[in-house]
């Protein structure tokens, strides 16, 4: 049996706001507030909780974070002329459009509408661009948050195998370009899974740092991963069960199954998803400084 070490991105994001406490002051000075506005259309559960969870960071951080709420039924054109105001607005640093969106709206022809400049997810065509050739701008939060966790616990990517499981733009796509890099976090040998893998399991269980995006409640048990490996979950899941609560939250890992194999796993909840509002916050910050200068 393995002693399997937690990553806690609750500690990492707590880190990650000290450093950015002076930052944040020396804008203030020069009478700059970092500021975001979040556009939430209709009536996701899901959307409408973490939007909540980022508008108390920015308020605990004496950042500004505006939530506009838009109708279910509002056009792909209505949002989009919108979002050009925003573009227009110098008071908003950084414009946020919480996904998913209704069916009736294209997320890419919206993503593309946000002025890269005020990107702060890192999802604008331009950005991603930027990322591919080692130049970025924005990096999308998840993936960045995943960078500093590793990084703040010591694991060096270098040389090692890691295993992506998942392509999406916000997550699997850019990690993996981001560990394969020549930087300090990067140098890594990426195998990139997705649905079509013939037999994910295959490459899973060369992984030394495996890193799950695949949205499957609990998918991941021990017979997916080899001895001594690094676990990063970026599942989060609500699962009924009988408990008080009446539900569990899970990840894309059956933690309980791969502890004591592995010599380190994200927690669910508690791991990444504290570091990708984090990451939100250092976004804003960022884009406050370079539209400053």
């Amino acid at each position: 049996m393995i002693d399997t070490r937690l990553l806690s991105g609750k500690d990492v994001s707590q880190a990650v706001y000290t450093t950015l406490d002076p930052r944040i002051q020396s804008l203030k000075q020069t009478g700059i507030v970092p500021s975001l506005a979040v556009i939430l259309v209709g009536d996701d559960a899901p959307s409408k909780v973490y939007v909540k969870s980022k508008s108390r960071q920015f308020a605990k951080m004496g950042l500004k974070s505006e939530t506009i709420p838009l109708p279910e039924a509002t056009s792909e054109a209505g949002l989009i002329s919108f979002i050009d105001k925003l573009n227009q607005d110098s008071s908003f640093h950084g414009i946020l459009v919480q996904l998913p969106l209704p069916a009736q709206i294209r997320s890419e022809k919206v993503i593309r509408a946000i002025s890269p400049e005020k990107d702060v997810d890192g999802f604008h065509p331009e950005n991603l661009g930027l990322l591919t050739s080692g130049q970025p701008r924005f990096i999308p939060c998840t993936p960045k948050g995943i960078l500093k966790i590793i990084s703040h616990y010591k694991i060096n990517p270098s040389g090692k195998h890691v295993v992506v499981l998942g392509r999406s733009n916000i997550v699997g796509r850019p990690m993996s370009i981001l560990l394969s890099s020549k930087n300090e976090n990067g140098n890594g040998t990426v195998t990139l899974c997705h649905s079509s893998t013939p037999d994910i399991k295959t490459f899973s269980r060369q992984a030394d740092i495996l890193i799950v995006a695949l949205g499957v409640p609990k998918l991941i048990t021990k017979t997916f991963v080899k001895k001594g490996a690094v676990i990063i979950d970026v599942g989060i899941h609500r699962i009924p069960n009988n408990s008080e609560k009446g539900y569990e939250i899970v990840g894309d890992v059956d933690r309980k199954s791969i502890e004591g194999k592995v010599s380190a796993i994200t927690p669910v909840p508690g791991g990444v998803g504290p570091m990708t509002i984090a990451m939100l916050v250092e976004n804003t910050v960022e884009a406050a400084e370079i539209q400053s200068t």
